[in-house]
């Protein structure tokens, strides 16, 4: 028997072991891990996805919040799981994007630990100023800050966060000189901005829309690729002058590596269903968040692609964490 022979007799073998895993896949109940506390975008959006998940597979699918070190602590916790498919990760440009270059050490490799399932849901954020401040587009903003180096400042949830890069990727692609306000947290971020202490921020949908529509705060333009359903009124910063500019929280289905083909195929198909259906497109315009879904390959590429992209906006912010 030549290797080439032996290597695809292997290969059968561990496709037939895993067809057979995935037809008796699930019968106990899944873990769900969330890499962050409760009530925030991503638990909220597990929650929903674990009760239509259970539904679509039969099973019980318990969400388990598991806070820590910017997403790491939980994200390690699934990549060191056994990859059976009881065990799944409610993935994050964080910890599976960010951090690769953000922490000096991972205790986990996202492209090697993991396996991803599907892409699920963007965030794109949304660029505020306090009222007081005299510009009223991106266009007068660079140029109040271009006449005022190094005088205007931005919030941020904190060094390292999407809010963070999402400015810094601004400033790069702008040239421009702001000071960095980091916080612990959008909340105090908000009203600090809303108080006019710090001039701007690169908000979350979902904490800043509120603000904008009483008036406490004035909304210039959307992080995305594309104008949001949630503010269609708002351009996006790459319409305003920067073309590709795209700066995305985004949530994503992701399984310990070794994980059965079969077994993520099938996950992957009941994703796809799921984010199809009106009622999560109707909860999610509430976040401010949008629906996209794709292959397993689809979303390992865009892994790829945001750990390059956001590698260079750390290098040149020089933010580094511990």
């Amino acid at each position: 028997m030549n290797s080439m022979t032996r290597f695809y007799l292997i290969l059968a073998a561990a496709w037939f072991s895993g067809a057979t895993l995935a037809a008796d896949y699930p019968g106990r109940p899944i873990r769900f891990v969330v890499p962050y506390p409760p009530s925030g975008a991503a638990d909220i959006v597990a929650r929903v996805l674990a009760q239509k998940l259970g539904d679509a597979l039969g099973a019980i699918v318990v969400v388990d919040n598991r806070a820590g070190a910017g997403g790491n602590l939980g994200t390690d916790l699934v990549a060191k799981a056994v990859p059976d498919g009881y065990t799944l990760l409610m993935g994050n440009v964080g910890p599976l994007a960010i951090n690769v270059s953000l922490f000096k050490r991972l205790p986990y490799d996202p492209l090697k630990d993991l396996a991803p399932v599907s892409f699920m849901v963007t965030y794109p954020n949304v660029l505020v100023v306090t009222p007081s401040l005299p510009a009223k587009s991106v266009s007068e903003l660079i140029a109040l800050a271009k006449a005022r180096p190094g005088q205007l400042s931005y919030a941020s949830a904190g060094t390292g966060s999407s809010t963070h890069l999402a400015a810094e990727l601004f400033k790069s692609m702008a040239a421009i000189d702001m000071a960095h306000v980091p916080y612990k947290g959008g909340g105090q971020a908000v009203v600090d901005v809303m108080s006019g202490q710090v001039q701007l921020y690169f908000s979350s949908m979902l904490g800043a829309l509120p603000h904008v529509k009483s008036g406490k705060l004035r909304a210039l333009a959307v992080t995305g690729a594309k104008r949001s359903r949630a503010a269609p009124e708002l351009p996006t910063i790459a319409e305003s002058g920067f073309p590709g500019y795209e700066a995305n929280n985004w949530l994503g289905l992701m399984v310990p590596a070794g994980t059965p083909a079969p077994i993520i195929l099938r996950l992957n198909r009941e994703i796809v269903k799921i984010f199809a259906q009106s009622d999560m497109h109707e909860r999610l315009a509430a976040q401010g968040g949008e629906a996209e879904t794709g292959s397993p390959e689809k979303f390992a590429e865009y892994i790829r692609a945001e750990i390059r992209k956001w590698a260079k906006v750390v290098k040149s912010s020089g933010a580094q964490v511990e």
